[in-house]
């Protein structure tokens, strides 16, 4: 039988093999590996755990960002929850179009993120979107720690069969940490979804005039399993706009873009093609 003394150190040798410094982990999961209450209050007066917020704890590594408490939702607590929309165009390459400061994540799955998220002094803020309203079929149905990466293992899994390839593992931080996202083509049909209340037209049109590397194949997935016909129209015109080489493989006849017209823009040009509403001054419109 261990002492107090042995199971403490017990319990501390296994956290610094299951907890990585500076991700993020709730008392849930602490309790599920032995750490009552009264040891984890011991672990954070003693200085081997922080305390972030009430109930979230992590080994202390300089300070807490935001990718680490994504990772750490992703991996380690197993929320299916990926990083989307205009954050995840930000990380590949098109923030010359957006700004250069991320202030909002915006997070997409089927489960809502916990409620200590936005408890945890960080300056960016973290919306939630339901994907499902989105698209027909998640390509996650259960965490990604057992879809992305074995902590255990240090190793992690092709995420290129779920939804034709629509997610991506992009390698963070110092350790190469899986920060998992929608791949361009995902995230960019994710940001026409916020128009017009919380993205605007002209920064839609100008990732579309960055997006020459879009891919067909996967884009041709995307549409069919879009529930929105505002994102599909929307997609149309854009992609129509800028003709790269990759808009000649859509027939935007195979796609459900619905009937009847669309205020998108009030006051705004009706497009004769997708019957939607633009604004006026949208550069370049005939």
């Amino acid at each position: 039988m261990l002492n107090m003394t042995e199971q403490r150190g017990a319990h501390l040798n296994q956290l610094e093999k299951d907890l990585p410094e500076g991700l993020v982990v709730d008392a849930a999961w602490l309790e599920k590996r032995g750490i009552a209450s009264n040891l984890r209050a011991y672990y954070v007066k003693s200085g081997w755990l922080v305390q972030p917020a009430r109930g979230v704890y992590r080994r202390q590594r300089g300070s807490l960002n935001w990718q680490q408490v994504v990772i750490s939702l992703q991996t380690l607590l197993e929320v299916p929850l990926i990083v989307g929309g205009k954050t995840a165009l930000e990380l590949q390459g098109y923030a010359h179009y957006l700004t250069q400061e991320t202030k909002v994540v915006h997070l997409y799955g089927r489960t809502k993120p916990p409620g200590w998220l936005d408890k945890l002094g960080l300056p960016q803020r973290f919306a939630y979107h339901n994907s499902e309203t989105l698209f027909r079929n998640e390509p996650i149905s259960f965490g990604l720690g057992s879809l992305a990466w074995d902590i255990d293992k240090d190793s992690g899994r092709d995420l290129t069969r779920f939804q034709g390839g629509s997610l991506k593992a992009m390698a963070w931080g110092q350790w190469d940490w899986p920060l998992t996202l929608s791949q361009p083509e995902r995230a960019y049909l994710e940001l026409l979804d916020e128009l017009p209340d919380n993205e605007s037209f002209h920064q839609a049109d100008m990732i579309m005039q960055g997006a020459a590397n879009f891919s067909p194949r996967r884009l041709t997935k995307l549409l069919a399993d879009c529930k929105s016909v505002k994102v599909k129209r929307l997609f149309f015109f854009f992609a129509d706009r800028h003709q790269h080489a990759w808009r000649k493989r859509l027939n935007k006849d195979e796609f459900d873009l619905g009937s009847g017209k669309r205020m998108l823009v009030r006051g705004g040009r009706l497009d004769p093609v997708y019957l939607i509403t633009v604004p006026e001054d949208l550069d370049g419109l005939s």
